[in-house]
């Protein structure tokens, strides 16, 4: 073995709106932290990442600005996602500088145009692979939830994120008919800011509503009755105050979002070839990502389509999973890559 080759590590990258995880080939996941970067606003060095810099949401003096460099599942600050990645790189190694990363595969969503597909891998070289591959997400949540991927049989996925709501048929080893729609957990925190602003007059923030849909958030009526109480600023006299919030309330306010999500899903189906559709009749539909969490989500869903659907087993790390399986076996899944760059020739 070479010593290149022994400090080279293969790597994937589940690179999320809220999280991104990071996959290192012989050793699993590794790195599971909010995509979040709190920035010096006079020297523009980055101050704290992850855990550390989500705490400080809304609450930073002027002179640091938290921000989230994705948003929708693009990439809109390319210069801090460059150092996150960078950072938590460097922490999967252990820390160590001299570590070098041979192949990146990263997740991202459907929609993505080639620009911003290859901004994604320049971000993933600039951090210190040496070379970057792309995945759609919804093709590794399918990985990871142990799915027959390579089988002449469909199977309906649906990745709900931070940022975006992947929605596809895959078949054969690919997605058949897809739909990523900007509707998933950061507009669920957003609905639920406008409906306490607008009906009750407080302002809140994202950390606040976050809080509110964990709690108390959900899709259908539930038989007990969940409360938490919040505090903000009244916009009237600009003073603080604390309200009691309802679970019926939240539902209310997240009911456009759902319809929106449920509508895409629909459609999907609609496009779907009718073989493909007697499969999602007998299989049923999966759900992964964090926002699938919502409660009686699955039974809203089960209920709209009228076909079963199941929770996939820790769905916050499905699409890391999948990544990782494809770092395992390059070789093996290298049909599944899309706009490969290599700037160094190597052997899957």
């Amino acid at each position: 073995m070479k010593l290149f080759d022994y400090f080279s590590k293969d790597v994937g990258i589940d690179l999320g709106t809220a999280n991104s995880l990071i996959y290192l080939k012989g050793k699993g996941i590794v790195i599971n932290e909010p995509t979040v970067a709190a920035v010096h606003v006079k020297t523009g060095q980055i101050t704290a990442i992850g855990q550390e810099a989500k705490k400080m949401l809304s609450r930073t003096p002027p002179h640091i600005n938290v921000v989230r460099p994705l948003i929708n599942g693009v990439i809109s600050d390319f210069e801090v996602t460059e150092e996150i990645l960078r950072q938590f790189l460097r922490l999967a190694g252990g820390g160590r500088k001299f570590l070098n990363y041979r192949v990146a595969v990263v997740g991202v969503p459907s929609n993505l145009t080639e620009v911003e597909r290859k901004s994604v891998e320049d971000a993933a070289m600039g951090a210190g692979a040496n070379n970057a591959f792309i995945i759609d997400e919804a093709v590794a949540a399918t990985l990871g939830a142990g799915l027959p991927i390579h089988e002449p049989t469909s199977n309906m996925i649906i990745d709900i994120g931070g940022g975006t709501t992947d929605i596809a048929i895959i078949s054969m080893g690919g997605a058949v008919v897809s739909k990523s729609l900007k509707v998933a957990g950061d507009q669920f925190n957003q609905d639920i800011i406008n409906f306490i602003r607008e009906e009750f007059k407080l302002v809140i923030g994202e950390p606040t509503a976050e809080e509110i849909k964990i709690a108390i958030g959900s899709a259908l009526p539930l038989d007990e009755k969940l409360e938490i109480p919040i505090r903000g600023r009244d916009l009237a006299s600009g003073l603080p105050r604390e309200i009691v919030m309802k679970n019926n309330q939240i539902r209310a306010a997240l009911s456009r979002s759902l319809r929106q999500i449920l509508e895409a899903i629909k459609e999907v189906i609609e496009l779907a070839p009718p073989e493909l559709v007697g499969d999602i009749y007998k299989n049923g539909v999966y759900l992964s990502g964090g926002g699938s969490q919502l409660r009686g989500f699955p039974q809203l869903v089960s209920r709209e389509l009228s076909v079963k659907c199941s929770m996939i087993d820790d769905p916050l790390t499905c699409v890391a999973r999948g990544i990782g399986i494809v770092v395992e076996n390059l070789a093996h899944y290298k049909s599944y890559l899309e706009n490969p760059l290599r700037p160094r020739e190597i052997t899957l």
